[in-house]
């Protein structure tokens, strides 16, 4: 039986919630101060995972390691991966003035020099509940360490969508309980009757959603074997990209790049969870409010660690 890894991407700077000023990995949902990721490792270890590797920008570390690492340490080995936007294919350097990470795929690949067990990949700004880790987890602990049958945790639209902004989603289409496609939705909203939507224009004009449809929250279960195909493909991405200022490699297209082309199988694995995140500020006290009363049924203690 394999010992999984959690993977948790945590170098992003959250713009959107108070940017370089304001990180939202660290700042407090809990009645015991307690962040997003507490919640996040308190799952794992009951799921399970053993070992955390958190993906932090090094301007990070030092926060990070006082808010997060002091407490999540005691409880689950823990290490570190450092995201550096050096960190390129050989024959490529920093376009002048680029100073935003690559992506999540980037960010997963620089997990590489510490991960050599069959790993899960979060995002450290998401809540996803106990039975997504609980599913990971199981997963991985019977897959073939060599092989390319990765999976991920689907969850339904109307689950993930933020009351405020909006926010990005891969939105999936699935065969016989297998990934198929991913089509990458950067900006979804509620309409007004509850349905998902999502607009190519900044939101002039709105698509609906199918209600039900499975979407990616970055939530996925890989063996060691993803790190060398992310290495393979991230010189394509970078030359495909359109502004080298801004554009990144996204890991579920890169996902979606292995399943179309034959080299990876994604099994589903569908969870009833929802998601909590804090993707804007208006969305910190209903975040604040739902995990009061998820600690107030028992389901958490009123004090994590």
């Amino acid at each position: 039986m394999n010992k999984p890894v959690l993977v948790v991407l945590a170098a992003g700077l959250g713009t959107r919630y108070g940017g370089k000023a304001g990180l939202k990995q660290i700042d407090p949902v809990g009645p015991g101060g307690e962040i997003i990721v507490d919640y996040s490792i308190f799952d794992a270890v009951r799921a399970g995972f053993q070992k955390v590797v958190f993906v932090i920008k090094r301007e990070m570390e030092e926060s990070f390691r006082a808010s997060i690492g002091q407490r999540v340490s005691g409880q689950i080995e823990t290490a570190y991966a450092f995201q550096e936007i050096d960190d390129l294919p050989a024959g490529y350097a920093v376009p002048a003035g680029r100073v935003k990470p690559w992506g999540t795929a980037h960010a997963v690949l620089a997990a590489r020099h510490v991960v050599t067990e069959p790993f899960a990949v979060i995002g450290a700004d998401d809540f996803f509940g106990f039975g997504t880790f609980r599913a990971l987890h199981d997963y991985l602990a019977d897959v073939d360490p060599d092989s390319e049958d990765f999976a991920m945790a689907g969850f339904t639209i109307e689950n993930t969508v933020t009351r405020y902004g909006y926010v990005a989603r891969g939105v999936c289409t699935a065969e016989n309980g297998y990934l198929r496609g991913v089509t990458e939705r950067t900006h979804i909203t509620l309409a007004a009757n509850g349905q998902a939507q999502y607009s190519l224009d900044g939101g002039a004009t709105n698509v609906p959603i199918p209600r039900g449809s499975i979407v990616s929250m970055n939530t996925w279960a890989f063996t060691p074997r993803m790190f060398r195909e992310l290495e393979a493909g991230f010189p394509t991405a970078i030359d495909g990209m359109a502004d080298p200022m801004k554009d990144e490699y996204y890991l579920p297209s890169a996902v979606d790049a292995l399943i179309q082309e034959g080299r990876a199988s994604v099994k589903i694995l569908e969870t009833k969870e929802r998601w909590y995140g804090v993707t804007w500020q208006e969305d910190k006290p209903f975040v604040v409010q739902a995990i009061a009363d998820m600690v107030a049924r028992g389901d958490y203690p009123k004090k994590l660690w």
